[in-house]
């Protein structure tokens, strides 16, 4: 069973940038889409990025052109580099499984202030 540890958040101005990272216990290898989520109180999780085994990659357009996903399966980490943050980008970030979800880490809090 895979296990995810969610890093890297914290708070910053408008325009700054933090770089996510997501390790995991077992090996990722197999996993064919790897992808990074974010919710806020009230709303539904929504998937903003995710990369293939391959290393093609989908982003919701609202993030498109200012975060970059990446993943090393050497070291069974996923990664969301997050730059020119907006205060809408404030939520827990999560990452998962897209085809298949594994359990939800406790996230990492990113809060973008204005």
């Amino acid at each position: 069973q895979v296990q995810l540890v969610e890093s890297g958040g914290g708070l910053v101005q408008t325009g700054g940038s933090l770089r996510l990272s997501c390790a995991a216990s077992g090996s990722i290898f197999s996993i064919d889409v790897m992808g990074w989520y974010r919710q806020v109180p009230g709303s539904q999780r929504e998937l903003v990025a995710s990369i293939t085994s391959s290393g093609s990659t989908y982003y919701v357009h609202s993030v498109k052109g200012r975060f970059t996903i990446s993943r090393d399966n050497a070291k069974n980490t996923v990664y969301l580099q997050m730059d020119s943050l907006k205060p809408e980008d404030t939520a827990v970030y999560y990452c998962n499984g897209v085809l298949t979800r594994y359990s939800w880490g406790q996230g990492t809090q990113v809060t973008v202030s204005s």
